[in-house]
């Protein structure tokens, strides 16, 4: 009788297997900081055969992705492209922003510890993200049998893309020295990772987020994660998400065209070239499905265009010259400063201080109205939009869609300020560059998959930010996240290769 039972579960298991979609072993996210579209041809020439060329050459690309809401900033990104959704539903709103009047970062929770050092560097989880990811629903379908794990120098690089239901996450603690987790998710680091941070000590003494060896060390990192966790390697489809932060900070401080920056995407291809190599040898080429992406672009610094004559400028709201005329305008018009009017101006996103306005007495559209038109005498000020109102506002409609898909209605603030195409918030004497804006400069992203199913080819056809999420879930058929408004890339998931 036992033997008859045995053999009953062990058929009943085979049907079901039979009975599953086809699913590749592995799904890897590469989400690549202040990534302009461009730079995988501005590099070409001097990619190698085996990264960004290979990508291109086996992969398929919409040549014209594009981020559909505003701020385009390193936080909204990481979540919109797991989510398939935008800071309107996701919410986050920003790097950091106001949830019940205080000021949080995206990822911060004061609810857990640090674990891996003795800083507050740890003091990070997703339970500010409202929405599902990939990763989540993955796990969902699979009973949480699958694993998911997310890798970056920065945490919220790391904690967004991973998701609520994340296996691990690790990001890289500068004053610590090493790479860090939180007790969301584990008690202690692994034992690899500490071997990992021990080997490593003298390297993260520097600033990993400024030096290429950022770059590498994220992949090493993600290549420990990939080995010793067996992703891709136990059955159910795994997920790893890994994130380059150093590109972004070392284009702040030198700027996109500079050899600083070259040095970090020329390393970058060199990483990726390794990583497809390693992923071959341990999941099998055609067994993991890849894509890459960036969480926003970037402007191009002052200093390098306007020696070209190209329309640009720097937006110094923060400078003493620019605080003096505003507070002097705001005396003017209200009797108080300005920063008394403005709690905060955090990544074009304009708040009111309300509870100063009516202690003062002063009528709070009137307040809105006249902190617009104070703003709107700097010259490289487009327009400032009143979100209330903006349907009765003269803005151009793919712009209005723009804001309202990144204002959330708790967390942004009340005013989002719009400045002329090819400016940016920074000082014209800097070097860096910046982005948050919506013009393409910002906005255009690269939107690469490959890998299993993956049919090459590509397209101009206009895409979106929030169709990557769609389209892997597609793929690997199982739910999109819970606020995705993304849709499916059809040349990919109705190529002959899914039809499964």
């Amino acid at each position: 009788m036992k033997r008859i039972t045995s053999l009953v579960f062990a058929v009943a298991a085979t049907l079901l297997a039979l009975a599953q979609p086809a699913r590749p072993k592995l799904v890897v996210g590469i989400v690549v900081d202040q990534m302009r579209w461009d730079y995988m041809f501005y590099y070409q020439d001097r990619f190698n055969a085996g990264g960004f060329d290979r990508l291109l050459a086996e992969g398929y690309s919409c040549n014209n992705c594009i981020i559909d809401y505003v701020p385009t900033v390193t936080a909204c990104g990481h979540a919109s492209v797991y989510t398939g959704s935008t800071p309107a539903f996701h919410g986050i709103a920003g790097n950091s922003y106001f949830i019940y009047g205080k000021h949080v970062s995206s990822v911060q929770d004061d609810e857990v510890a640090t674990v891996g050092s003795t800083t507050t560097a740890g003091k990070r989880s997703p339970r500010n993200l409202l929405a599902t990811t990939i990763g989540d629903e993955l796990r969902l379908a699979t009973s949480f049998n699958s694993r998911v794990y997310g890798v970056a120098l920065k945490d919220r690089a790391a904690i967004l893309p991973a998701g609520h239901s994340a296996n691990g996450a690790f990001w890289y603690d500068r004053k610590g020295g090493c790479f860090i987790t939180s007790n969301y998710y584990m008690q202690q680091l692994p034992p690899y990772v500490q071997a990992f941070n021990s080997r490593n000590v003298e390297v993260m003494k520097n600033n990993l987020n400024s030096i290429p060896e950022g770059v590498s060390l994220t992949f090493e990192l993600a290549t420990e994660v990939l080995k010793n966790e067996r992703l891709g390697q136990m059955g159910a489809t795994d997920m790893l998400a890994i994130s380059v932060s150093g590109t972004d900070m070392i284009a702040h401080t030198y700027g996109t065209r500079s050899p600083e920056t070259d040095a970090a995407y020329i390393r970058l291809d060199q990483e990726l070239a390794k990583f497809f190599k390693t992923l071959d040898a341990t999941v099998g080429k055609g067994n993991y499905l890849l894509f890459l992406t960036a969480d926003h672009a970037g402007t191009n610094n002052y200093q390098y265009s306007a020696s070209h004559h190209i329309p640009t400028g720097g937006w110094a709201y923060w400078t003493d010259a620019m605080k003096k005329s505003m507070d002097d305008e705001s005396m003017r018009r209200f009797g108080l400063p300005f920063n008394k009017i403005i709690k905060d101006v955090n990544e074009y996103s304009i708040y009111l201080n309300n509870e100063a306005i009516d202690s003062a007495g002063l009528d709070r559209e009137m307040v809105k109205k006249e902190a617009i038109k104070i703003l709107l005498q700097d010259d490289y000020v487009d327009r400032v939009v009143d979100i209330e109102n903006i349907q009765n506002e003269p803005v151009p409609q793919p712009l209005k869609e723009r804001i309202i898909k990144g204002f959330h209605c708790e967390r942004s603030g009340e005013l989002f300020l719009v400045l002329k195409p090819g400016r940016y918030a920074g000082e014209n004497d800097k070097p860096g560059s910046n982005h948050g804006t919506w013009s393409n400069d910002d906005s255009h992203i690269p939107m690469v998959f490959m890998g299993w199913h993956v049919p090459h080819g590509e397209t101009a056809r206009h895409t979106g930010m929030t169709d990557i999420a769609a389209t892997i879930c597609a793929m690997l058929h199982i739910q999109m996240p819970s606020a995705c408004i993304g849709t499916p890339v059809l040349e990919i998931t109705e190529s002959p290769a899914n039809n499964n």
